[in-house]
């Protein structure tokens, strides 16, 4: 029993990252078409290639990635991103970004997953939440100061990302921004002498539900086969 339990477990774990990689790959082609097909000069492509790369994915899925999105291909990249709101069980407030090319399908998914909490119409949610640009990095020097970094890049905020989140020896943070400053932030923490691993604009719960253990485990796997879903981009909830 216990090896065919070893043997699932494997199975699950490559069958979630090649999920991921997946949806890694759409999200270079996507900012292949909508910019630079050169990396080096579009801040929304150098950044998912990086993070491909961390997740381990094949170079030659990064580089026919690019060459999809950017029209290199006789496949053609007709994603669109679709947003949904609604709610988690416990009245948790939740936003779903979807990145598809078949909107239809995708809606009858998000209506399956939404059956253990309420699916809402576009604003049911959205004033629950601020949106913001949030730039992750981390720097070889852990004596850094991650406010005076935020102050020198021009941030609005910054906390500390976990332990775990990056190398021991090494300092991590989270910068947020207003929405239309995430790539000046990114380039200035870059030449800075910071290493950027994510650059995005995001939704932030303005509060967040407290929830006991039970309701917590009841919520975190609501989101979890919500997150499981190929055309699911990103998930944000008002958990803490």
């Amino acid at each position: 029993m216990g090896a065919q339990w070893k043997h699932a477990g494997r199975v699950d774990e490559a069958r979630r990252r090649g999920l991921v990689i997946g949806k890694l790959a759409k999200e270079i082609a996507v900012a292949a078409r909508i910019g630079d097909p050169n990396p080096e000069n579009n801040a929304r492509l150098r950044v998912a290639v990086e993070s491909a790369r961390k997740q381990g994915c094949p170079r030659d899925t990064i580089e026919r990635a690019i060459k999809k999105g950017a029209g290199l291909l006789d496949e053609t990249v007709n994603y669109e991103l679709v947003t949904y709101e609604g709610f988690a069980p416990h009245k948790v407030p939740v936003i779903v970004e979807c990145m598809t090319e078949n909107k239809n399908r995708t809606a009858g998914d998000v209506r399956v997953l939404f059956r253990k909490g309420q699916l809402g119409a576009i604003g049911a949610v959205g004033w629950m939440f601020d949106r913001l640009g949030v730039v992750e990095a981390v720097n070889k020097n852990a004596a850094l100061d991650i406010e005076e970094a935020a102050i020198e890049s021009g941030a609005q905020e910054v906390e500390p990302l976990e332990d775990g989140e990056f190398e021991k020896g090494q300092i991590g943070a989270r910068f947020y921004t207003e929405p239309a400053d995430v790539d000046a932030v990114n380039k200035s923490l870059t030449q800075l002498g910071w290493t950027v691993s994510k650059a995005e604009l995001m939704y932030r719960a303005k509060d967040n539900v407290e929830l006991d253990a039970a309701q917590r485990k009841e919520v975190e796997e609501f989101l979890n086969a919500i997150d499981d879903n190929d055309d699911v981009h990103r998930v944000y909830a008002g958990i803490k």
